[in-house]
């Protein structure tokens, strides 16, 4: 008996573990561990719970026509599965296991420590990289190492993407029964998770739904990509990232189709699809990345002296910015936006990380946490990769320079207002052309009116937060931060970690 272990790898289609223990030749049973406890320590949101098991709902259908029976169990840890598969593995006689290999710190440790338990026993543990077109260690510079910076890796990945067949492999024949799944067929597994769930409906999970979202956006809107993407009040992404996250699509299929519609991506530097497939490449970039520093998955900043840096912890201030009531409103619609989707638009991650960052001085780690309890295609490398992006301490760092203007980007970016109407209803009342700065235009409305006026606005100013910091001094108050950090690196070699993937805010 073969046994396929499901994690982020939720298809039949383009599953090379699914694959290989198909063509066996002998009968497949498949599996699926719940594990709340770690998740709420690595902040999984409800929303993306939900989502998965949506999703195990449907892969359990698609499996049966396989004639592989999908069991679902429940503990609390990773390390709680060891016991459990080992019993699995007894109780049904299973001579191998295959799943798809994970890269963070506390996966590896997970599957090291199952390996190690198997080979105590007859049961053999097959695991591979299928979770990147390329695998970590694959795409790497002169002297053999990962890349550091994106460029050039992504030089790298377009030549080897050039060389290469990327179809992907389809879904695998029917296997063969013995009474155990045929039994095991009968009786299907429940699946109920008890880690808290918010409803998911708006995000369909069949994969004729999916693949249909994959091929629309390739077929019709991927070569206005270029120029669409960043206005988050146009329909212009792909909205795949939840699929990709838990993989109910893989980066192969969704390059595949590309490659259909936008054959030329590969070679030209510009246009819709191409830029697409660097998001592609971004995505395994940060794979990567995570694969070679595990110090990332503990919490710790790619840039080491940055771990130096003192935060401001100012408890009242990162509420507001949750809350979407900093007084910024294209920071404050995106954040409602995140907050009752579970989805953000890309733009708007780098405006609300930066506002975060370098406005406030926050924290990066706390608003990598907030995101990832959040939303539904929260994937801890490339949630953490845009966070340090966001404040320079990751890849690719950039100075303290780097600070995007919320005023100037909701003008360039949303410039008819229609996202920011769409979530700030309270602000229906102030005129277009100051709505990127209502605090501005309030300012010179009070001066207008009579005493009593100017007393009922400036109550209402106090309720609603205005804007939280000063522009002119967030590049040198930054600026700062970074001077501090520095010298204290250049004393104090040792710094403190932090628990793995946990939050540092309560």
């Amino acid at each position: 008996m073969k046994l396929v272990w499901f994690r982020r790898d939720l298809r039949i289609k383009d599953n090379i573990a699914l694959y290989e223990a198909c063509v066996s030749g002998e009968p497949v049973m498949a599996v699926y561990y719940e594990t709340p406890l770690q998740w709420k320590s690595h902040g999984l949101a409800p929303m993306q719970a939900d989502l998965i098991q949506r999703r195990l709902l449907i892969l359990q259908q698609e499996l049966e026509k396989l004639n592989i029976p999908l069991l679902f169990r429940s503990v609390d840890a990773f390390r709680d599965i060891n016991p459990s598969l080992v019993q699995l593995c007894q109780q049904y006689q299973i001579s191998d296991i295959y799943c798809t290999r994970d890269y963070e710190i506390d996966e590896i440790d997970r599957d090291n420590s199952i390996a190690g338990l198997l080979s105590l026993t007859s049961t053999v543990l097959h695991r591979f990289d299928y979770k990147c077109i390329f695998a970590p260690g694959s795409i790497t510079n002169g002297a053999g190492n990962t890349y550091r910076v994106f460029t050039p890796f992504k030089k790298a990945w377009l030549q080897e993407a050039r060389a290469i067949n990327v179809s992907p492999i389809g879904a695998p024949e029917p296997v063969q029964t013995d009474s155990t799944t045929q039994a095991l067929l009968r009786n299907r597994a429940p699946i109920e998770f008890r880690y808290p769930l918010r409803d998911s409906v708006s995000w369909p999970v069949d994969d004729s739904a999916i693949i249909q979202r994959l091929r629309d956006f390739c077929r019709y809107r991927v070569e206005q990509y270029d120029v669409s993407r960043d206005f988050p009040a146009i329909p212009a992404t792909s909205q795949l990232s939840p699929y990709l996250a838990i993989g109910a699509i893989s980066p192969r299929q969704c390059m595949a189709r590309l490659l259909v519609e936008s054959p030329q991506c590969l070679d030209k530097d510009s246009g819709g699809g191409h830029i697409w497939l660097s998001e592609l490449v971004w995505r395994e970039f940060y794979q990567h990345i995570v694969a070679a520093y595990p110090e990332i998955s503990k919490g710790n900043s790619f840039q080491a002296w940055t771990d130096t840096i003192e935060w401001n912890r100012d408890e009242l201030q990162f509420q507001r910015w949750k809350q979407g009531k900093t007084g910024f409103p294209i920071v404050d619609a995106a954040m409602r936006q995140l907050n009752e989707t579970g989805w953000m638009h890309n733009r708007l991650r780098m405006i609300v990380a930066s506002f975060l960052v370098k406005d406030l001085h926050i924290d990066w780690r706390w608003g990598e946490h907030y995101f990832m309890s959040k939303l539904i295609d929260g994937d801890f490398a490339a949630n953490n990769g845009g966070w340090q992006w966001s404040a320079s301490v990751g890849t690719d760092a950039q100075p303290y320079f780097r600070v995007f203007n919320p005023t100037a980007q909701s003008k360039k970016f949303d410039p008819n207002t229609r996202f920011i109407r769409r979530w700030l209803k309270e602000l229906e009342s102030v005129p277009e052309k100051a709505l990127h700065a209502p605090h501005e235009w309030l300012i010179r409305t009070v001066l207008t009116l009579p005493i009593r006026g100017r007393l009922l606005i400036t109550n209402w100013r106090g309720k609603k937060p205005s804007p939280c910091s000063k522009r002119r001094s967030v590049i040198k108050a930054h600026k700062g931060l970074n001077h501090d950090a520095n010298c204290r690196h250049a004393r104090e070699r040792n710094v403190g970690k932090v628990s793995r993937r946990l939050p540092l805010s309560a």
